[in-house]
Formats: structure tokens, C-alpha cells, sequence
């Protein structure tokens, strides 16, 4: 590596390392108001990293699960935690919760509150909404340390999915707009295969759930981290962005079938795609909305 190399790289790496600290320093100001304002922190989620550390919180703030009034916060808090521990009491005793997986459990919490568990029902054959419910929780576990929050995001988050489910048929239209203009070839290629046809619900499944499952969670949240800033147009530049980066390996599958077991497969582990997606939606100005 050559001087002016090394020095371009110290002079970036200082710069990402000053606006992070900046970014925190906006963020806590915003979140040790009396009064939260509900559209800066919405604002923080959309134009900048949500740091790891406050995550957690803000979601919550985002979504209402915790007050805007920093004076309420500990008596909410109290309040969804004995929530949380009457549901897995109940739960428990029903010997709904044995031998089964936290998100399972969780699950089953869910149907509960939601009056939607009757005896039996717990392990039958799953919907596709619980399905996805599934997956929210699934992928949150690994991200946040508090089992009560990670139900109470868990849900939050499963409401802008169903915003989400609603807006797929346009979501899907915009995909194949931006595709087209993006990849000719590679959107030829998965028309062709049958993946823009109105019988495929291949993309409706990766969008209505954000992606959980398929791409790394620890980067994945970058992009609900969006989300939850009110963008639902997100899930389509990761995927966009997604497909055109293997896309000397999906031009060579032959089904849709080979298609979903290679993207399922990417995970994304070190964020590149993930940082792309979120690089071209905050370029696309126009492109940004905010919805809840």
C-alpha cells in the first residue's frame, strides 16, 4: 500500500469515525428530551446507523411500546414487563411452553393476548401470518439481550409487516421498474423464470417479512432500522441490490425453485449488499416515504 493509499484510508476512517460520534451525540440529545419528538427519531432511523446500544430503545419509542414523555417511561416499562410475565405464567401452565423453542413460546404468548389460542391450536399446522410472526422473532432474539423487549418489538414490528402485505402487489410493481432500468438482462431472465407472475408469491414472502431469515440478521436490522423509520420501500432496493450482485449465478438457474435456494443462501454476513441498498434508497430521494 502506497503512502497516498494509506493516507485516503486514515482520512476516511477518521471522517466514518467523527460522524458516528456526532450521529450519537444527535441521538442521545433526542432521546434525553422531556418530550421525544416523534418525527426527528422516525428521521434518525431513515438518514442515519442506529448504533447497537440504543436500538433497542428507539424501535420502542418508534413504535409506541415506550412513551414519548421520558417521565412515563419506567412505569411502562413495569407495566409490559408483568404483561410479558403473566402471558408466559399463563402460557406455562398450559403447558403450551415445554420443550419448545423461545420464538415458539413467544408465539404462543401471541396468540394468546391476541385471543387467538384455543386447546390444540398452538401446534397445528401454522399459517403463514404466524409464519412470519416467526421469523420477526427468530431473528430479533440473536439482536437484543431482553427477552421483554424482544417480544414487545417483536409485535411493533409485525404491524409494519402488515403494512407491508397490503402495499406488495405496488411494491412488486416498483421492483420490476427499477430492475428493468437497473439489469435489462437479469430482469429478462427472472420474468422469464415466473417470478413477477401474479401465481408467484416468492417476493410477497421475502418483502411481507423484511427478509428475516434470509439475510444476516446482525446487518439485516440496518434495514428494518428504515422500516421503522417509515420507509417500506427499502425491501426493494435490498433486493434489487441483492440479485444484482450474484447475478452471474442466478442467470444460471433454471426455476424459481433454484432461484429462492440461492438468494436464501447469501445471508450477507459482512453488509455489503445491505450498506448498497441503503446507500441507493437515501439517493433516491424521491424514492423515500414515510408511512407510520
Amino acid at each position: 500500500m502506497n503512502t497516498d493509499e494509506r493516507n485516503f484510508r486514515s482520512s476516511y476512517y477518521e471522517k466514518c469515525l467523527i460522524n458516528s460520534v456526532e450521529e450519537k451525540k444527535s441521538l442521545n440529545k433526542l432521546l434525553q428530551d422531556d418530550v421525544r419528538n416523534l418525527n426527528k427519531l422516525k428521521q434518525f432511523c431513515m438518514n442515519y446507523t442506529v448504533p447497537n446500544i440504543h436500538r433497542s430503545y428507539l424501535w420502542a419509542l418508534v413504535m409506541g411500546i415506550q412513551p414519548l414523555h421520558k417521565a412515563s417511561t419506567a412505569y411502562i416499562r413495569d407495566q409490559r414487563r408483568e404483561m410479558y410475565e403473566d402471558l408466559l405464567r399463563a402460557v406455562t401452565v398450559l403447558r403450551c411452553a415445554d420443550q419448545k423453542e423461545k420464538e415458539l413460546v413467544m408465539h404462543t404468548m401471541w396468540l394468546l393476548e391476541s385471543n387467538r389460542l384455543w386447546h390444540g391450536n398452538a401446534g397445528a399446522s401454522l399459517q403463514a401470518d404466524d409464519t412470519h410472526f416467526i421469523e420477526i422473532v427468530r431473528t430479533l432474539l440473536p439482536i437484543f439481550n431482553d427477552d421483554v423487549e424482544t417480544y414487545w418489538i417483536a409485535k411493533g414490528f409485525y404491524k409494519y409487516t402488515r403494512e407491508l402485505k397490503k402495499e406488495c402487489g405496488k411494491l412488486k410493481e416498483q421492483t420490476q421498474i427499477m430492475l428493468k432500468r437497473e439489469d435489462q438482462s437479469l430482469f429478462n431472465h427472472l420474468e422469464e423464470l415466473g417470478l413477477f407472475d401474479g401465481n408467484s408469491t416468492l417476493l410477497d414472502n421475502w418483502y411481507i417479512t423484511c427478509f428475516a431469515g434470509v439475510i444476516c440478521e446482525t446487518v439485516l436490522v440496518k434495514i428494518w432500522d428504515k422500516v421503522c423509520g417509515g420507509s417500506r420501500k427499502i425491501v426493494v432496493f435490498l433486493f434489487v441490490e441483492l440479485v444484482k450482485d450474484i447475478k452471474s449465478l442466478l442467470l444460471k438457474q433454471k426455476s424459481l425453485t433454484d432461484v429462492k435456494r440461492l438468494i436464501e443462501t447469501v445471508k450477507d454476513i459482512d453488509g455489503v449488499i445491505v450498506n448498497k441498498a441503503i446507500k441507493s434508497l437515501q439517493n433516491n430521494s424521491s424514492e423515500v416515504e414515510y408511512t407510520h
